[in-house]
């Protein structure tokens, strides 16, 4: 039967005060951690943020999704819809290709992006629409 493991759950900022202030005094990251009952594995974790902070870095902070993640610049919104206006026969993809390829190939918007922007500024078609394609 294999050892029992224990859990260490999420870590306080006192904890983690207290984890470093053992470390600093000791040296050692073993007697540090039984003694804030955290583990080896968080020790790690947070030994670049002490590093880089001090003991402020060991606060807690904001672990959330930055907001508007779809969302591009103005300035590329108007480009989109500007090169459909110019070509109405160029598709999400073509579009995408020509902005990569006047950025020397680097891609700045995806084919779905582009979609999102015309279809925002009413210029890509409704979907179903009802009509289905001759297959030949």
């Amino acid at each position: 039967m294999s050892p029992k493991r224990t859990y260490f759950g999420f870590s306080t900022p006192q904890q983690r005060k207290l984890l470093f202030e053992t470390w600093e005094e000791t040296g050692s990251v073993t007697q540090a951690c039984r003694k804030a009952r955290l583990s080896r594995g968080l020790f790690y974790y947070w030994k670049p943020r002490f590093e880089a902070g001090g003991y402020a870095g060991l606060a807690d902070f904001e672990s959330r999704v930055a907001h508007k993640l779809n969302y591009k610049a103005e300035a590329i919104q108007q480009r989109v819809i500007e090169l459909r206006q110019q070509n109405p026969d160029w598709g999400r993809t073509r579009i995408s290709q020509e902005m990569a390829k006047a950025n020397a190939w680097v891609p700045i918007v995806s084919p779905n992006t582009v979609r999102r922007i015309l279809k925002d500024a009413g210029l890509w078609p409704e979907s179903g629409s009802g009509e289905k394609r001759a297959v030949e």
